[in-house]
């Protein structure tokens, strides 16, 4: 395989080098299923683990290798696995808080170029659902793109479009309908050579149908949606590096029941341009833009300027984020606490965890 058409760049070849591993490989994660890889590598694609002391320094899940992350592989002579040494730093990351009570994030997709962000026009269309991929989208660092699929389904789409756009503000929409192939050109054009893109939007809207038509041939499940409410079921159960016949790469992932962003310093800004526009007018440095004086913001509410739906829909996601901030902070205070002191020198170490205290406390 061809590396370089897989994402590889300067910049991963400098960071490859300084590791002064002659003996490691390069190589790209494909799949992942617990701690079982599929690396792409020049000579083809290898079966890969990850061994225990990796799994022993992690502090979080995230950090172990994930679709689409370069790694430095030990290749043993005459064995078809390989052992995952070292990974590569990313230059994007697209998370999310994981699902459930649960304060961790989950990574979706690492050095990604492009977002394919994909809803459907029919009554699962939710734009405030689609201001909140964009502002997990932006703050990872990825250029979005938003994707209105099923066109094939809705006479006139323009009125879905309009509110796409206005949502995206100066994102690129696009619509398409993998079933018809109509719209397909502009997706395209949107892919570039050694770019790596990912499609991401919740069970249903068609993301492995689009996949297929950009790849040719059904390499991808597809599963029809409930006609009642529109709700899909999964077809694609984990996430999968794909090369296109046109040289880019894209990564397939499960749709998502539920989505709760992670974290957005300059995300929610960047989704919401009007807002940020606005608040350089206001009168008080850190306004909240609820209950100030002189706030340019509630002006351009009062004044029909800026809309109500995107207004509250901007301090919703902003008290989310706020909340979710305090519980990180809170978590990780906890985190520290429990943390146990390095055993005295000579003492055996009862278990893994033990080892993994030892370790890092050397």
């Amino acid at each position: 395989m061809d590396l370089v058409s897989l994402g590889w760049s300067a910049g991963f070849v400098e960071v490859f080098a300084a590791l002064e591993a002659p003996e490691l490989v390069p190589g790209r994660v494909a799949v992942e299923d617990k701690h079982a890889y599929v690396v792409f590598t020049e000579s083809g694609s290898r079966s890969a683990v990850v061994p225990g002391r990796m799994l022993r320094r992690v502090v979080a899940r995230s950090e172990l290798p994930k679709v689409g992350d370069w790694v430095a592989l030990r290749v043993t002579p005459g064995s078809d696995l390989a052992v995952i040494e070292a990974a590569l730093p990313r230059r994007s990351r697209l998370v999310r808080k994981i699902a459930g009570r649960t304060v961790e994030e989950q990574v979706l997709a690492v050095n990604v170029d492009l977002a394919f962000v994909v809803m459907a026009l029919d009554a699962s269309f939710n734009p405030r659902r689609l201001e909140r991929f964009l502002v997990m989208v932006r703050e990872g660092g990825v250029r979005p793109v938003v994707v209105l699929n099923k066109a094939d389904l809705e006479a006139d789409p323009s009125a879905y479009a309009a509110t796409a756009r206005q949502v995206a503000g100066g994102t690129p929409v696009v619509v398409v309908s993998a079933r018809t192939g109509g719209g397909m050109d502009a997706l395209c054009r949107e892919l570039r050579p050694a770019e790596t893109a990912v499609f991401i939007g919740t069970s249903g809207v068609g993301k492995s149908s689009l996949i297929n038509r950009l790849y040719g041939q059904e390499i991808q499940p597809t599963l029809e949606v409930r006609e009642h409410d529109a709700k899909g079921r999964h077809s694609t159960t984990w996430r999968e590096l794909i090369p296109l016949p046109g040289g880019a790469v894209v990564v397939d992932t499960p749709g998502m029941r539920e989505f709760q962003i992670w974290m957005a310093d300059e995300g929610l800004d960047e989704a919401f341009p009007e807002v940020e526009e606005l608040a350089l007018s206001c009168h008080f440095a850190g306004c909240s833009h609820q209950q100030e004086p002189r706030c340019a913001v509630l002006q351009a509410v009062h004044d029909g300027r800026l809309a109500r739906d995107r207004y509250a829909a901007y301090l919703k996601l902003k008290r989310e984020l706020d909340y979710l901030a305090k519980e990180r902070r809170e978590h990780t205070f906890q985190g520290r606490r429990t943390r146990r002191p390095p055993r005295p020198p000579g003492q055996a170490n009862a278990n893994c965890k033990d080892a993994w205290l030892d370790e890092d406390d050397a």
